[in-house]
């Protein structure tokens, strides 16, 4: 007993050190916004979002996830995709809303923590009740999905309108409540974790891959933006979906009934 318990709090070098990456990104971005660069700050954003990947792909492929990793990324994802987009958006965008764009930025930071909560603590039930998440859905909109969007708002902004400088737009406000509520939502979205794709389809996706790249790399500031606009959207589609099914399904019982 006391042997597993040592190989759950260990500290694994690589995994960890990619989190930490992830955490410098994130301050960088910090940095940047207080220095009126928000250009900088959502690209340091996004980086901390691939760091945030490598990890968690790193653990797994190697066998060295533990309690210890876990809880260092949530740590790091507070500061990298809470603290870092909340407060990119406030000096960009929310300032001059005075109270209720602070209360918008606070409210993002608080829904990110309660998205991170909510996650560590369906793992811990996972684990003590010795059943594996194999869902392919998160629940609630991914942390670092939100903080993308607002990242990729700030590139296509300053790509598209060529403005470097704060901005004004009512959308702005609204899009950091609606990111509040889908993080805290039990609206589900794709993870992508467990795909399996059938061994004479992996070509087929593989240069389906290539080719999503090259077009992801063709205008970032707005293929990005697009790409996180249809993530976001996409669990607002699949809610709605599944609300016309259960109608259909309630429909159908209604006139079986005599």
């Amino acid at each position: 007993m006391e042997p597993a318990q040592q190989s759950t709090n260990r500290m694994y070098i690589v995994p960890c050190m990619l989190t930490i990456c992830s955490l410098f990104s994130g301050f960088y971005s910090i940095v940047s916004s207080f220095n009126g660069h928000f250009f900088a700050a959502a690209i340091a954003i996004l980086v901390a979002g691939v760091f945030d990947m490598l990890d968690g792909r790193v653990a797994r492929m190697t066998g060295s996830t533990s309690t210890f990793g876990m809880e260092l990324d949530s740590l790091c994802d507070m500061v990298a995709f809470g603290v870092a987009p909340g407060l990119l958006a406030f000096l960009w965008a929310l300032t001059p809303y005075g109270r209720y764009g602070w209360l918008a930025a606070f409210l993002y930071v608080a829904a990110t923590a309660l998205r991170l909560a909510r996650f560590n603590a369906q793992a811990i039930d996972n684990r003590d009740s010795k059943t594996s998440a194999t869902s392919s859905d998160f629940t609630g909109l991914p942390c670092p999905a939100a903080a993308g969007m607002i990242a990729t708002s700030v590139m296509f902004s300053t790509y598209v309108f060529k403005t470097t400088d704060t901005v004004q737009n009512i959308t702005l406000l609204l899009l950091v409540y609606l990111l509040s509520y889908l993080m805290v939502s039990s609206h589900r979205y794709l993870s992508f974790k467990h795909v399996e794709i059938a061994r004479e389809k992996r070509f087929h996706v593989f240069i389906g891959l290539i080719l999503l790249l090259i077009l992801l790399a063709s205008e970032p500031p707005i293929t990005l933006f697009a790409a996180s606009l249809i993530y976001i959207s996409s669990g607002l589609v699949l809610a709605l979906r599944e609300r016309s099914r259960r109608n259909k399904r309630k429909q159908v019982k209604q006139e079986k009934l005599p």
